[in-house]
């Protein structure tokens, strides 16, 4: 690990301001220290933002949620107000890692957190994302990649937390430039394909900084709901997740967010699921439908085809418990 500068930043302008080229953002730490230690980023400076006064708040209100860039994991999915209305989002951060973790890592840090890939992540490997002309998931071990947009690169998206926010339409507000001026982007907009651009995962440019994340209130009809199926299911990453949100008019499905993660290198929006629920009664045969809808276009490799029965599962499952409001479990 080369050696590097270490900067405590007391304000989101001062933060912005003590970047130089090749500097990075610290918050907790998970994901800057591991790619720090694999040699994939070799910073020239690390400008820790842990020391920023206010960046760790929760608000509900009739206008949504706003949450700060360094709440924790653990605080959010032990939040009352987000457990009892964006369910969801809560689940998402109760099943990512171990409880170690969530209690340091935070919601900004795992949005941004890079491609769990062991191509990528093995200095070994140069891969397309790395600048290669290859990408070793297409014929190597590919078990748990993407099923879907891994003509190029076969990544699956590793943050939990965002698979819940696009089902719920969240935007994140990012403050950069010399006078730290904030600018709203939808988190569905927010995350990049690598037919968009293989090197990176999102829109966030060199000094920019997150500073809330933002969901509109729901009305009293919606419902959400997130699952998550791992190998371990203590800590494990997933190899299917998916969060719904559903409006419910009776039984009856009048608008659908469905999300799956760890299908492609983005959060996927299944809009043939939620075309398939909008206007129809939820019961088993509706559901089984949407399911099927959502793997349609799927595109597995070779190791990979388990993930489009195993996706119809977690689909069903997330969609009948969203629609069934079944308490409050995480």
């Amino acid at each position: 690990m080369k050696t590097f500068e270490w900067a405590d930043a007391t304000s989101v302008e001062q933060a912005v301001q003590l970047t130089v080229k090749g500097s990075a953002f610290k918050a907790g730490g998970i994901d800057v220290i591991d790619l720090m230690k694999e040699r994939l980023f070799e910073p020239s400076r690390l400008v820790n933002i842990r020391t920023i006064q206010g960046l760790d708040f929760i608000k509900d209100d009739a206008d949504g949620l706003k949450v700060g860039p360094l709440v924790t994991l653990t605080q959010l999915s032990e939040s009352e107000p987000v457990r009892k209305r964006y369910r969801a989002l809560a689940q998402a951060a109760a099943h990512a890692a171990t409880p170690q973790i969530r209690n340091v890592a935070t919601l900004g840090g795992n949005v941004l957190q890079r491609p769990r890939c062991w191509y990528f992540r093995n200095e070994q490997f140069h891969c397309r994302k790395k600048g290669g002309e290859r990408c070793f998931a297409q014929d190597g071990e590919n078990q748990y990649h993407a099923i879907f947009n891994n003509a190029l690169c076969a990544i699956v998206h590793p943050s939990a937390a965002a698979v819940a926010l696009v089902a719920m339409k969240a935007q994140i507000e990012i403050a950069g430039g010399a006078d730290a001026r904030r600018r709203a982007v939808p988190i569905e907009d927010f995350f990049v394909l690598p037919s968009e651009d293989l090197h990176r995962e999102n829109k966030l440019e060199a000094g920019e900084l997150i500073t809330q994340v933002m969901i509109p209130a729901p009305a009293a009809n919606v419902r959400s709901y997130y699952i998550k199926q791992g190998e371990k299911e203590s800590f494990d990453w997933p190899v299917a997740e998916a969060a719904v949100v559903l409006e419910l008019d009776g039984d009856t499905c009048r608008a659908a967010s469905v999300v799956m993660g760890a299908a492609s290198p983005v959060p996927r929006r299944a809009k043939e699921a939620e075309a398939a629920l909008v206007g129809k009664k939820i019961d088993e045969k509706t559901v089984r439908d949407a399911a099927e809808a959502a793997l349609a276009e799927a595109k597995p490799l070779n190791n990979n085809g388990y993930k489009i029965p195993l996706f119809k599962t977690i689909l069903s499952r997330t969609i009948l418990s969203a629609a069934r409001d079944q308490g409050t479990t995480l």
